[in-house]
């Protein structure tokens, strides 16, 4: 997939959240969901916390800052970048990261989209001249490259997108 096309999913994907925001209200935003797991907060905290932190991860290699790699990833995880899914069942998020997770306003969850999609704005521009030796390794899936890292936030930000709509019916039912 080009950088355009994955600009363009990944802009739609952090939209979701964003129209998502305003048709939910900050009771239901913040609580648990019957039969448990995260609530919308949650989810949200989750999601723009990783994909700052993956912008990060992108801007050390485009800065020539991380560290030099060459080869390519493992090719499960070339399958998940390619197919744009991680395989079927529930991931557990790694231990650092779920330490992470907490609940926010709706006001911090669109702020942080705010953020996110800024740091986004000044990322993408730099990606054409891309060097795919400098990575940083992610905690999953090994040394990825800067077209890699914002490969994955496509790759998650869906994920996760999914999990709302699953919520969503969970409350509704």
């Amino acid at each position: 997939m080009s950088i355009a096309a994955d600009k363009k999913e990944l802009e739609q994907a952090l939209r979701f959240y964003e129209e998502f925001l305003k048709k939910v209200s900050e009771e239901v935003f913040t609580s648990t969901p019957p039969g448990g797991g995260w609530s919308y907060a949650e989810v949200y905290s989750h999601i723009t916390n990783v994909n700052y932190i993956s912008a990060i991860a992108a801007e050390k290699c485009l800065n020539k800052v991380a560290e030099i790699k060459s080869g390519k990833p493992d090719w499960r995880v070339r399958l998940i970048l390619f197919f744009a899914k991680f395989p079927p069942g529930k991931i557990k998020a790694p231990a650092i990261v779920e330490a992470t997770v907490k609940s926010i306003s709706k006001e911090e969850a669109a702020n942080f989209l705010i953020k996110i999609n800024r740091k986004l704005d000044a990322l993408y521009p730099q990606v054409k001249n891309f060097d795919s030796n400098y990575k940083v390794k992610h905690p999953r899936l090994g040394y990825l490259n800067a077209k890699h890292w914002l490969r994955f936030m496509v790759v998650h930000t869906k994920h996760h997108q999914n999990q709302i709509i699953r919520i969503e019916r969970n409350l509704a039912s």
